[in-house]
């Protein structure tokens, strides 16, 4: 496992992490001795960097991850998110203490790592919540702080008012949005970026055909690029990410993610997957070297313009970039 920095953050973090979403019953049914166990066998191989939310199965997901930990704590890199309440976003300065201890509880530890605002409250300045969060710094209960699909302008004036580690926003071959203005930013204010969805839920793994592919209770069916009038016109435009791949011996999900390491050594993704080949598969990514030449025929390959559907279904779409 290679490893890289966030920001200011001065842990070595491993260059792919866990994204612990896909680990509850959010894309279809999960088993949780079997989450445990591929939990164990990313880390046994050098992946500490976990990531979760209390917004995550109601606080299971945190709650699963500390039994996963049980004995382990030492070696793992903990980031969880508060404040993103399905439709909704709670940033007062008080929610953010209560979010915190209770996010504590669940993980049974005394510190989180990296402490994400999930998403931001519009009615709340981001100086409140950002300074309530910096007060959890001082009272080592936390140990950096994250945004997460924050727009520029609040990553700006949040930077200004404590240091932010890093931001996370979904980013991957078909999602590109970042690289026009966020990327840019965080690299002048010196933060970190983590990249959540980096196979693009799934579709950048080959595996996806169609709308049966996905599982009865599978959150993508909300989503419009999965549902039936975008699902097989997206399946289409990536289609060459696994031509790419078979010539070069690889996977589609381990191309994907190599060509978002090559991206820059201040991104770190962190794909989610229940199934610990897919895990020990996808960590095997990070040791994956790509040309220059590559980089730029894999990123050519699927044009993100050409996508069908929102990246979120309407309701949540008001919610993200504030």
């Amino acid at each position: 496992m290679k490893y890289r920095f966030l920001g200011h953050c001065t842990d070595p973090l491993s260059a792919i992490g866990i994204g612990g979403m896909a680990m509850t019953n959010i894309y279809g049914s999960a088993d949780a001795a079997i989450v445990v166990n591929t939990i164990h066998a990313a880390m046994d191989a050098g992946v500490n960097f976990i990531d979760t939310s209390d917004a995550y199965a109601g606080g299971k997901n945190e709650e699963m991850l500390a039994k996963a930990l049980t004995g382990r704590r030492q070696n793992a890199f903990i980031a969880t998110k508060f404040g993103n309440l399905g439709g909704s976003a709670n940033g007062r300065p008080e929610y953010v203490i209560e979010a915190c201890e209770r996010s504590l509880k669940r993980l049974q530890t005394d510190v989180i790592d990296l402490y994400f605002q999930h998403r931001v409250d519009a009615d709340v300045p981001i100086e409140d919540t950002v300074g309530a969060m910096s007060r959890l710094v001082e009272q080592g209960k936390v140990r950096w702080l994250g945004l997460s699909e924050a727009g520029p302008e609040t990553i700006r004036r949040a930077h200004g008012t404590h240091p932010v580690a890093a931001l996370q926003t979904e980013y991957s071959l078909w999602t590109r949005f970042v690289e026009d203005s966020y990327l840019p930013l965080i690299r002048e204010l010196g933060i970190g970026f983590i990249a959540y969805s980096p196979l693009g839920r799934g579709m950048l793994t080959g595996t996806i055909t169609g709308a049966h592919s996905l599982a009865e209770g599978d959150r993508r069916h909300d989503h419009p690029r999965f549902q039936a009038e975008n699902i097989t016109a997206n399946v289409a435009l990536v289609a060459p990410l696994r031509d790419i791949a078979a010539t070069k011996n690889v996977t589609p999900s381990q191309l994907a993610l190599a060509w978002l390491l090559a991206q820059g050594d201040d991104i770190l993704p962190i794909p989610g997957t229940k199934n610990k080949s897919h895990m020990l598969e996808n960590i095997a990514a990070s040791m994956i070297n790509l040309s220059a030449s590559e980089v730029a025929e894999i990123g050519a390959a699927i044009n993100p313009d050409l996508v069908s559907g929102t990246r979120y279904p309407e309701k949540q779409l008001g919610g993200l970039g504030i």
